[in-house]
């Protein structure tokens, strides 16, 4: 159920509806939009949320037991033009309530009605010359945002499992060189903080998806969240997860299409480029691909990324390795900087014909 106030509701009318509202022991999150306010009310059950749209009109969301609010008479405070209930799951990613979000990762906007985004970098960060290296590489061709893992997750333990704080400091270095915001993986709640202290934005990968402690850590961070939808995911498995984060009071999510696990083995993953304009219809959050993961094969990492730019997606992830013979992580899925610098004039192309630019 959402509670919808007059266009010209007082701050004192709303500040005494939210009051109300957590009497009945609800908590309420406050956030604010360039036009409108929304309130989202989170309780024990997942029943409603914030849903019409209007220029001057604040929104409040509110998740909880549909039949308390009923009762009780908020419909007739002042200020208060109309109770509506709302039946999905997911509540604050719902498209219902908002347009395209746009996030800021490290300044570089990512979805709404903003350029799409090139995120490139190696898959493990493995020395501070490979990354510093990379790093040029990739912003002379066009990226705007370095990706590079300091913690690795990997099938085996005795893999490669990523620099740590050395691999986020030479990210930061990166940065501090090139101006490129940095993403980078969190795979433990523990790490938290001091991956904050060098990253612009955190990753949660496939396998962590559904970790819902972590899920609920990220969504207390100040930092964007670039979530990955597990590969034996579903849609909507995915939307609830970003759900787990945005009521932490986190707002600032993005859902990453990397490949589900079917049963073709051809290739790595089955890219699921269906999944862009569904989450697009369904979420407000910016969406975005990543075909180096999903496809596992770097000669065609280049066809996939031109598709998924046609999809609608609001950024790429491409990994790049300037060895990748030498790589210590997915190297066979990894483009050549040469090939990569040929693949975006061809990105910005497609980018043109459906009228955005990269």
């Amino acid at each position: 159920m959402i509670i919808i106030t007059r266009p010209n509701a007082t701050e004192e009318q709303i500040a005494r509806v939210v009051t109300r509202v957590r009497e009945f022991g609800l908590d309420a999150q406050i956030s604010r939009g360039a036009s409108r306010v929304i309130i989202g009310v989170i309780g024990p059950e997942a029943l409603l949320r914030e849903k019409p749209r209007g220029a001057s009109r604040v929104i409040i969301g509110v998740i909880g037991p549909e039949a308390l609010l009923r009762e009780k008479p908020i419909a007739s405070m002042a200020g208060v033009e109309a109770i509506v209930p709302v039946s999905k799951a997911y509540k604050l990613a719902a498209r219902d309530s908002r347009g395209a979000s746009s996030v800021s990762v490290g300044g570089v906007p990512v979805g709404g009605e903003e350029d799409v985004v090139l995120i490139s970098g190696p898959c493990s960060v493995e020395s501070r010359e490979q990354i510093l290296s990379i790093a040029r590489i990739v912003k002379k061709s066009g990226a705007k945002i370095l990706r590079g893992g300091a913690f690795k997750p990997r099938t085996s333990p005795y893999s490669f499992q990523g620099l740590r704080e050395d691999g986020l400091r030479f990210l930061a270095e990166a940065r501090a060189e090139t101006g490129l915001p940095v993403i980078t993986e969190i795979m433990d709640t523990r790490d938290l903080s001091v991956i904050e202290k060098y990253a612009d934005c955190l990753q949660v990968g496939t396998r962590n998806m559904q970790n819902f402690s972590l899920l609920k850590e990220v969504g207390r961070s100040r930092l964007p969240v670039l979530l990955k939808r597990g590969f034996s995911a579903t849609i909507n498995d995915l939307i609830m997860s970003a759900e787990y984060i945005l009521s932490e009071g986190n707002m600032n999510v993005i859902l990453c299409e990397r490949g589900i696990r079917t049963f073709e083995t051809a290739a790595r993953y089955t890219l699921d480029l269906s999944a862009v304009p569904l989450l697009k219809a369904k979420t407000h959050l910016p969406i975005i691909v990543d075909p180096t993961h999903a496809i596992g094969l770097r000669e065609f990492v280049p066809q996939m990324s031109l598709a998924a730019l046609a999809a609608g997606a609001d950024a790429l992830m491409i990994e790049v390795h300037d060895s990748p013979d030498l790589a210590k992580s997915d190297g066979d899925q990894a483009l050549l900087p040469t090939v990569f610098d040929e693949l975006v004039p061809q990105l910005r192309a497609v980018a043109a014909a459906i009228g955005r630019d990269l």
